[in-house]
């Protein structure tokens, strides 16, 4: 892999070709002029050899593509104007009609509104397993099965395959499989070496890091990345504007140093809540008492930010009053930026169908941001000692 400072901070960026700029440009334009027929010629047979319009390629998009293919150890890169958008143009361009999708249960709630209300529409059938054996990929198989969705780890539980036994039995069966490294982001899990075809992250969490703009990653090998490109990309139109992608050129380059500085401050905000009366148990992925830690420690590099908690509270309100009486950490969704948030698993109910002994309606969710540990504990501190 090339040095991580020259991908964040060189790679892509021909500075002589605009003006000696230490900042690449936004290159604000739909159109691009040629200077031939037969240069027209060759862009209307294939797009993805030069710059026609900006729904398609374009140069400030190009440098960001370049870096997040290289930190991701793949050949080329997608990138759109949301995480969703990536996962659809992805699905729909490896799919037909009548196939049928393996997916982990409880995926990202767009992802499963795509399987279950979108694909179903035209015979697509989706299997949703738990995914932590390779049994139940096997179990789940059928004839017609032609793709696998993973998200490993996912945003709550953060319940995780094996990747390299998931990737080796999709390619003894000719299987797709697409995998969500948000979590983890390049730095600190590669899905590409282990296996897998396609691998997707958000950039609106660590990328862009600043939550001020929206996209989405696919990398993966160029054959695959120019099919994608070739139809459903063009077609749906959801490329990422050049703006943004200027946007998420500059969040790299504190990817790293904010990954760092939340990776230190996770495991304080985690001592703390482990040892809160007021807190059943927490799950995060590289805690000796999370249920995957060995396999965790062997896939990835390290884990930050999200923290899953469950709480010990007797009523909806005590989880209510807690997240309200917050006065730094933010109630909000996403995670990935500057501030720190939390998320309540019973925000979708109402008091009377609250059950204290169902666990799920007890959990929630923190992500640390950039604050200081001493910071963000004194604010949870004081929420407790208010709130139950």
């Amino acid at each position: 892999m090339e040095d991580l400072s020259y991908i964040l901070n060189e790679l892509g960026e021909e500075r002589s070709e605009y003006f000696n700029a230490v900042a690449p440009p936004i290159i604000q334009t739909s159109n691009f002029r040629v200077n031939t027929v037969e240069e027209l010629k060759k862009l209307f047979a294939d797009e993805y050899s030069g710059y026609l319009y900006s729904r398609g390629l374009n140069p400030t998009v190009d440098i960001l593509r370049k870096k997040l293919a290289a930190l991701d150890q793949a050949e080329d890169c997608l990138v759109f104007n949301s995480g969703a958008a990536a996962i659809f143009v992805a699905v729909i361009a490896n799919i037909n009609s009548g196939d049928h999708i393996i997916s982990v249960k409880n995926p990202y709630s767009w992802v499963k509104r795509m399987f279950d209300l979108i694909f179903s529409r035209f015979g697509v059938e989706t299997t949703y397993i738990d995914g932590t054996e390779i049994e139940q990929f096997e179990n789940a198989r059928r004839p017609n099965s032609r793709f696998i969705y993973l998200e490993s780890p996912n945003s709550w539980s953060f319940a995780i395959q094996d990747i390299e036994k998931v990737s080796a039995f999709a390619k003894r069966h000719n299987m797709i499989t697409l995998m969500d490294n948000s979590y983890c982001t390049p730095l600190y899990q590669k899905p590409i070496p282990m296996g897998i075809d396609i691998s997707m992250q958000t950039a609106t969490k660590y990328v862009g890091g600043h939550s001020d703009t929206l996209g989405g990653i696919l990398t993966g090998s160029r054959a695959m990345m120019k099919k994608i490109f070739d139809c459903e990309y063009m077609s749906v139109g959801s490329g990422i504007q050049p703006f943004n992608a200027w946007l998420l050129i500059r969040g790299l380059r504190t990817l790293d140093t904010r990954l760092a500085r939340i990776t230190t401050t996770t495991q304080e905000v985690l001592k703390y809540l482990k040892k809160h009366p007021k807190i059943e148990s927490v799950l995060f992925p590289l805690d000796e008492s999370f249920p995957q830690y060995e396999l965790a420690r062997k896939q990835m590099k390290n884990a930050c930010g999200l923290i899953s908690f469950y709480a010990k509270a007797g009523k909806r309100q005590e989880i209510v009053r807690f997240c309200e009486n917050l006065k730094h950490i933010m109630m909000a969704v996403s995670w990935g930026g500057h501030e720190s948030l939390i998320l309540p698993r019973c925000a979708g109910l109402d008091d009377a169908d609250f059950d204290a002994k169902n666990e799920e309606h007890r959990m929630l969710r923190i992500y640390v941001g950039l604050e200081s540990a001493e910071y963000l504990i004194e604010d949870l501190d004081q929420s407790f000692r208010s709130s139950f």
